[in-house]
């Protein structure tokens, strides 16, 4: 086993993971939302950057804006669907995840039907060369997903740390009724979260479809890792998403170089049902009291 394999493969796959799972916290700690339909802003931000490419500009900063531009798009077409018109009926976290599990599957079929059963291609933004590390080759695609990554979650972290409406969205995290009581819109502040994560997925699609194909249904596999990361890392918590993504993206290299690709998904799960028993919030997760 090539250490420094594993180690380039590892922080490409965290930096990827990460924008999911971040993105998955971000909103269940400010809206109280899972987002089921996570995995179809993926997809459909896959095709957005795809249609870029094919009838607009084919460069690099051109399928990236497109694709973080549509996620943007179908978070806030989300946000607008299934929290708005529920957000303040009885049993929101199950209605939300009803609406937003059937938002997936409607949007899957359309599409499916849109586009046809045919995978998709994009080109490939990074180029193709490559360099050394140690022993280890990495190609320009997995050097120019990490620093993406890593520049647009540093972005967004100054982002909500240094806006008004980036104050806002984390008092609504830390306590959505003491935010309302002082002022914060609910509705709008609510739209930005969904804009956010939306564009985090977006490029996440972009990044992670520069070695697989775009598909109608190709978000489903990226939402159960996202999933995964989030839960480990605990809902709420993004520095516990970021821990987690890292132990997800490692676990994931050792074992697709030790015993096999078919077996990433059986010890992922066997992970986060192992951190779930001796953490059940996850690693670092809010108390689901102060969120109350």
């Amino acid at each position: 086993m090539d250490p420094y394999y594993v180690a380039i493969t590892t922080i490409s796959l965290a930096a990827i993971y990460g924008l999911l799972a971040i993105g998955i916290s971000i909103i269940w700690s400010s809206l109280g939302m899972i987002n089921m339909a996570h995995g179809f802003t993926y997809a459909i931000s896959g095709y957005g950057a795809w249609v870029v490419a094919q009838y607009i500009n084919a460069s690099g900063v051109a399928v990236v804006a497109g694709g973080v531009l549509t996620g943007m798009l179908a978070g806030a077409l989300i946000g607008a669907v299934a929290f708005i018109p529920l957000y303040d009926k009885p049993n929101f976290p199950l209605r939300s995840l009803i609406a937003t599990l059937a938002i997936s599957l409607l949007g899957g079929q359309c599409l499916l039907w849109w586009f046809g059963p045919r995978v998709k291609a994009l080109p490939k933004i990074f180029g193709f060369g490559s360099f050394h590390i140690g022993t280890a080759v990495i190609s320009h695609e997995k050097l120019g997903s990490i620093v993406c990554s890593a520049v647009l979650l540093l972005a967004t972290l100054a982002w909500m740390k240094s806006s008004r409406r980036g104050l806002e969205i984390r008092a609504m995290m830390q306590n959505p009724e003491g935010a309302a009581l002082v002022g914060v819109g609910l509705r709008s502040t609510a739209l930005a979260v969904m804009m956010m994560t939306g564009g985090m997925a977006g490029l996440a699609a972009v990044l992670l479809s520069q070695n697989y194909f775009v598909s109608p249904f190709a978000g489903t596999t990226p939402l159960v890792k996202g999933m995964v990361v989030a839960l480990a890392g605990g809902l709420g918590s993004v520095g516990g998403a970021v821990i987690a993504a890292i132990m997800v993206g490692l676990l994931e290299s050792i074992t697709a170089v030790s015993i096999g690709g078919q077996y990433v998904l059986m010890t992922q799960f066997a992970f986060i049902i192992a951190v779930l028993l001796v953490r059940p919030r996850g690693i670092a997760g809010m108390i689901e009291h102060a969120r109350e």
